[in-house]
């Protein structure tokens, strides 16, 4: 087996292993919005090692939202309270996606947050 791809299958069950606990802190539900459909674990910076504050347990809609260059601003506004969490790929990966909307409330609600000013400076220019 190619080296690439062990290093990948690796990766994953990493990943898989903090499945159980990263569940547990979300209380089952989206980190993002708080719904319960088609829940799955979600990498925020998959080119680091695997860590619970890296992975976000996120609903179908939500990753479907990460996935679209353009996602609807009346969808977002569920992601808002997500910039409050103390978790990383959940509060840090929300700003991302949020900044993708151009309306004022996105840049006021990133604002407000507590994520790194750093992130911060670079999504809002």
């Amino acid at each position: 087996m190619a080296k690439g791809r062990q290093d990948h299958q690796d990766h994953l069950a990493a990943v898989q292993l903090l499945g159980k606990s990263v569940s547990k802190r979300a209380g089952f539900r989206c980190e993002w919005c708080g719904g319960d459909h088609e829940l799955r674990l979600w990498e925020y910076q998959p080119e680091q090692e695997p860590c619970e504050a890296n992975l976000a347990l996120l609903c179908q809609g939500c990753r479907e939202l990460w996935a679209s260059k353009k996602p609807d601003p009346r969808r977002l506004r569920s992601l808002r309270n997500a910039l409050w969490s103390e978790v990383p790929a959940v509060a840090e990966g929300a700003a991302v996606l949020l900044s993708r909307c151009q309306e004022a409330w996105v840049r006021e609600a990133i604002e407000e947050s507590f994520i790194d000013e750093a992130l911060k400076e670079r999504l809002l220019p």
